[in-house]
């Protein structure tokens, strides 16, 4: 397989004018300060999944994740008109929880170093 198929392409591109598409065209309040992650798109185009961020608390990650679905429609049409595609994906959002994981588990290390350099002693010599 090659090392740049037309998939991975196709969904780089989907990625660079969805992030363009959101932030010109999509007026919902629900969708503020997001990144676009990743583009996966099925071998057959029949299917993208789009994985993003949103920047501010994940509670707010549900309703942001239901207005983007709810804009699929919108959206679809405009990366359509873009990408000039015989088939155009269906477009699935799915929030990206693994920038927080990593932020937590980042956290958990500095603590557990903290605390366990506060509860050495200093080794005898």
């Amino acid at each position: 397989m090659k090392s740049f198929s037309r998939t991975s392409r196709i969904a780089d591109q989907m990625q660079r004018d969805l992030a363009q598409v959101i932030r010109t065209e999509l007026k919902d309040p629900r969708v503020s300060l997001i990144t676009i992650q990743s583009v996966d798109v099925s071998p057959d185009y029949a299917h993208a999944k789009i994985f993003f961020t949103q920047l501010g608390e994940a509670k707010n990650a549900k309703a942001c994740t239901d207005a983007l679905n709810h804009a699929a429609g919108f959206l679809r049409h405009h990366l359509a008109e873009r990408l000039g595609l015989r088939t155009m994906p269906v477009l699935h959002f799915v929030y990206d929880e693994s920038v927080e994981r990593g932020i937590h588990l980042s956290q958990l290390i500095d603590s557990a170093i903290r605390s366990e350099s506060n509860s050495d002693p200093e080794p005898d010599k």
